[in-house]
């Protein structure tokens, strides 16, 4: 297999911070956070050739993802560029000092408005399923969500996502019936054909790991998607 080449500058559009220490970029669905083995073309191999071509680095370049989101997710992903960064934010976010706001469009209409989801998870064979608590493997699950705008027979939802769970937000807005747009996997009647699902990391509120001052970056909805040309 030929090594996948990446344009350092094809990657300029899609920045959305980036200092000494972080570099924060908006992932296009479809396309990995990281390689993990696959061989696949992936964000973090990106953002690394365009810090080195940045720098003009000749050695190994340090970066690595302080969080992922899923493939067919688009929005914010947070690389760290030192070691420093990258021990401080994962201890931030294993703390939960971090917000992360994302922007879903789902089949239905909520029963509710507005409102917090509880639930416990597992997972196996790539997808999350709800359970009950004290079940092997069960991970507790929390997110909270407001309608931003009705669609016809779609609802623009923000999700305010308190704990990190594999496909979380997925598998829990398909327990109450309402399915992310695209989103097969958990139920979705509408097809995507970009292999996207009209999930969005939209907001990332952080402390910055060496100035201690609030960050926050927010990533514009992806202008190519079907999805959000439709809000």
């Amino acid at each position: 297999m030929s090594k996948i080449k990446y344009v350092a500058a094809d990657l300029n559009p899609l920045i959305l911070h980036v200092d000494n220490h972080l570099l924060a970029v908006n992932k296009p669905a479809g396309l990995l956070t990281q390689d993990s083995g696959t061989g696949l073309r992936n964000m973090e191999d990106w953002a690394r050739e365009w810090v080195r071509v940045d720098k003009d680095k000749e050695g190994n370049v340090f970066l690595n993802a302080v969080h992922r989101i899923d493939k067919a997710v688009s929005g914010v992903v947070l690389f760290a560029r030192t070691s420093k960064a990258l021990s401080r934010l994962n201890e931030d976010i294993r703390k939960r000092n971090c917000k992360k706001i994302y922007h879903a469009l789902v089949e239905g209409i909520p029963e509710n408005p507005a409102g917090e989801l509880i639930h416990w998870l597992t997972h196996e064979h790539h997808r999350a399923e709800v359970c009950k608590e004290g079940e092997k493997g069960a991970q507790h699950a929390i997110l909270r969500y407001r309608t931003l705008k009705q669609l016809g027979n779609l609802t623009m939802l923000e999700i305010d996502l308190k704990t990190g769970r594999y496909h979380q937000i997925r598998a829990q807005l398909a327990s109450i019936g309402c399915p992310i747009a695209g989103d097969e996997k958990y139920g979705a009647r509408q097809t995507s054909k970009q292999g996207g699902i009209a999930l969005h990391h939209a907001r990332l509120e952080i402390t910055h790991p060496t100035t201690r001052e609030p960050v926050i970056i927010k990533a514009p909805y992806p202008n190519d998607s079907e999805w959000w040309l439709r809000v």
